[in-house]
């Protein structure tokens, strides 16, 4: 993803804007003027974030490291932006990592998995996009097998994003397919390798199994692989992020996560329970429909686009 960061921190601001608007005017409710810092408006504060998806225990951190810089102190709407937004930041800066599937093995092997609805399809569309942009020679493993529309969904990104395609029948075995693609993947010179799987959580444990044959089955051709497993988190599902996270967590093993829809919510905040409760970090942030609305996570931008900041002068 080589978006550069001025245009991508306006993306980030516009995506987030129901977020930041709602936050704002709670904001601006809690503290009309420029008055001391009392437990009043500590109390309305730690409400309001946890309003905004943040969760409680996020919230009464955030809200205590806010008190000990101001209690008792005069403080105006910008001061409370700019200190929430370094709060937040303080927050979520040691869960953010790095998608950087150049820089590793040929072909790096990427597992996307997620409940369907997630963004799951659309975020391999998008990688694959910025990749091909980028020079790499990247295959597509069509891995949901039970859902055609899927299959067809991931067929037109890939055409559209230069890449090559794979995909088996209906009902086809998604592990075998898998397999497949990462031996053609040695075989053909490929530099990466990106692989959609099934999100079927109402049959779960069927789902964990299919996961974990697709990922026995790839060490067999490469006992590192998958070298990337990204879980894709939908941010309109509110705190059922938390669960999704925890049972492919737990199972299968994550190593990043990719929040998707951040636009379509006005509780972006549940990034950052998500990203306390995961061993994994979060690597990249979806904030609209293009291309380019996908990015790398970046702590700081998100935590003052959230609030309603402006992008700090360079």
């Amino acid at each position: 993803m080589t978006e550069p960061k001025r245009g991508w921190f306006q993306r980030l601001t516009q995506g987030l804007s129901r977020s930041s608007k709602q936050m704002g005017e709670q904001i601006t409710s809690v503290f009309v003027a420029k008055a001391p810092l009392d437990q009043a408006k500590l109390d309305e504060l730690e409400e309001m974030l946890i309003e905004a998806d943040l969760g409680p225990h996020s919230a009464a951190r955030i809200t205590a490291q806010f008190a000990a810089e101001k209690f008792g102190k005069n403080v105006d709407e910008q001061e409370i932006k700019e200190s929430l937004a370094q709060a937040i930041g303080d927050e979520l800066s040691k869960r953010q990592g790095d998608f950087t599937p150049l820089t590793g093995p040929k072909p790096y092997i990427v597992l996307f998995i997620g409940v369907n609805g997630s963004g799951k399809t659309t975020t391999l569309g998008k990688i694959a996009a910025d990749l091909t942009g980028r020079g790499a020679k990247v295959l597509i493993a069509a891995g949901d097998t039970f859902r055609a529309a899927a299959v067809e969904q991931l067929k037109v990104w890939a055409d559209r994003a230069q890449a090559d395609f794979m995909s088996r029948p209906t009902g086809s075995d998604a592990a075998g397919l898998a397999y497949d693609a990462v031996a053609r993947g040695k075989a053909e010179g490929y530099d990466v390798v990106l692989i959609d799987t099934a999100g079927r959580l109402q049959n779960k444990q069927g789902l964990m199994d299919e996961l974990l044959k697709i990922i026995r089955v790839v060490k067999k051709l490469d006992p590192e692989a998958p070298h990337e497993t990204l879980l894709v988190l939908d941010a309109t599902v509110g705190r059922n992020a938390l669960a999704q996270e925890n049972i492919f967590g737990n199972q299968i093993g994550v190593s990043g996560i990719v929040m998707t829809k951040l636009d379509g919510t006005a509780r972006g905040g549940v990034l950052v329970p998500v990203a306390q409760a995961s061993d994994s970090p979060i690597k990249l942030i979806g904030v609209g429909e293009g291309i380019e609305d996908l990015q790398p996570f970046d702590a700081r931008a998100f935590a003052r686009s959230l609030v309603g900041l402006e992008e700090p002068a360079q």
